[in-house]
């Protein structure tokens, strides 16, 4: 099951996404469909984290090769780090389609900047994390370059367990957490914080010490980690981590690199952070997706897998693949769909070249079964659609649902389980 092993990383991480929550309000229950999840730039981060007095780097924004160059003289640094700014990881390792070979220099030269962003602006940055043709880099950032005598990792991050926010914490930073924790886990730190009360000056100063940090670096880590908390309040953060956060030969404690993850559902009071989303590298049709509360992940294969919940994305590409075929993309409607969403749905996957047939696996509990049966309906009829479709409905009012499939006179295959309709989906491209 190859195919459908490449997309389970990302079934995985849309099951937290497509569940719905439900709010109380003045004794009405209403259903709120979390958004795509945001995407930040480091400079970004980085800017959210100085705003809130967190010590980071000295650094400046370049759009274009000459703003790259007088940055590099504002900064009057002894060493300056350029970056180029894509979302995707190992830039250090990439190469631009310029010929120059790597996303990260470092250079004592302020003149050489200049010509480095010259290489990087406008050209496309290939890394591990990109697709093949690499991503275009329209911004740098141009930074203070400091040594690292110690570098450290700590976190904030919501806890189930604890039903809160904890800190986590090692004297082993710049590395892999998950390596650190599967091979020492004894130099994993944990500090339960209470809601109410904060960041104590105990737990801070206690976090600093198990950090390593000695003498007044001590104090000056534990207001760092107050000052990161208060940052994790304020933007309804459900993650900050800073990896690594060191310390200096000069004896200043700085966080070199952050990953802030937020609450989605907390865009309604986090406007000015949420007009920062960079969609510019992810896949046009999940951006346009997310406009309608849809989850949609493009695949490399041909049949295009409609379905509501992460769990039936998940089996469904596993028995496309069982029979034969290769799922081109899923769309999870979620459950509080609505005809509209059926329709847009329709149009996002077949805006997919490479789809031949599309296969509708849907289990009604919340959603309404024959709600789904009238969208593909008008889709069909409006979209004129000329692919095969084959449609399994199950639960919610699915007897009315079939009727009104069955006497649409549109060229549906019905299916009666899950293993019938892939069946019949990888038949109808082999017949094409």
């Amino acid at each position: 099951m190859a195919a459908s092993m490449a997309c389970q990383a990302a079934v995985r991480g849309l099951r937290a996404a497509s569940t719905k929550q439900l709010l109380v309000s003045q004794n009405q229950l209403s259903r709120v469909s979390p958004r795509r999840w945001l995407n930040l730039q480091e400079y970004q981060s980085k800017k959210l984290m100085q705003d809130s007095g967190v010590i980071v780097q000295r650094f400046f924004v370049a759009d274009t090769a000459s703003e790259a160059l007088e940055a590099a003289k504002r900064l009057k640094a002894k060493e300056i780090v350029l970056k180029a700014q894509i979302l995707a990881g190992g830039r250090g390792k990439g190469v631009f389609d310029s010929g120059l070979k790597g996303g990260v220099h470092l250079t004592k030269d302020p003149a050489v900047v200049g010509d480095l962003a010259g290489k990087m602006l406008g050209f496309n940055l290939t890394t591990k994390q990109t697709p093949k043709e690499g991503v275009k880099v329209k911004t740098v950032m141009v930074a203070e370059a400091l040594d690292i005598s110690r570098e450290t990792y700590f976190a904030i991050l919501m806890d189930r367990s604890c039903n809160g926010p904890v800190m986590v914490g090692s004297p082993q930073g710049g590395v892999d957490i998950e390596e650190v924790a599967a091979t020492t886990p004894e130099l994993i730190f944990k500090e339960v914080i209470d809601i109410f009360e904060g960041v104590r000056d105990d737990q801070a100063l206690r976090m600093a010490a198990n950090l390593g940090f000695k003498g007044p670096l001590e104090r000056q880590a534990a207001d760092q980690i107050k000052r990161l908390y208060d940052l994790f309040l304020k933007v309804d953060a459900t993650q900050v981590e800073v990896n690594p956060l060191g310390e200096t030969p000069e004896g200043q404690v700085v966080c070199f690199d952050a990953k802030i993850n937020f609450d989605d559902n907390a865009e309604f009071r986090q406007k000015a952070v949420f007009a920062l989303d960079d969609t510019a590298e992810s896949d046009p049709l999940e951006t346009e997706a997310a406009k309608y509360d849809l989850k949609y992940i493009g695949l490399d294969g041909n049949i295009a897998c409609f379905v509501n919940g992460a769990g039936l994305a998940m089996a469904t590409c596993d028995i496309i693949d069982l029979h034969g075929g290769r799922p081109a993309n899923f769309l999870d409607l979620g459950g509080g769909v609505k005809e509209n969403q059926v329709y847009v749905a329709f149009k996002l996957l077949t805006a997919d070249p490479k789809v031949e047939a599309i296969l509708v696996n849907i289990f009604g509990g919340i959603v309404n079964c024959a709600i789904i049966a009238n969208g593909i309906t008008k889709a069909c009829r409006e979209l004129e659609l000329k692919v095969p479709l084959v449609v399994r409905l199950e639960g919610t009012n699915v007897q009315e649902a079939k009727r009104i499939l069955a006497e649409s006179g549109l060229p549906i295959t019905s299916a009666t389980d899950l293993d019938d309709a892939a069946k019949k989906a990888v038949a109808a491209i082999a017949k094409k």
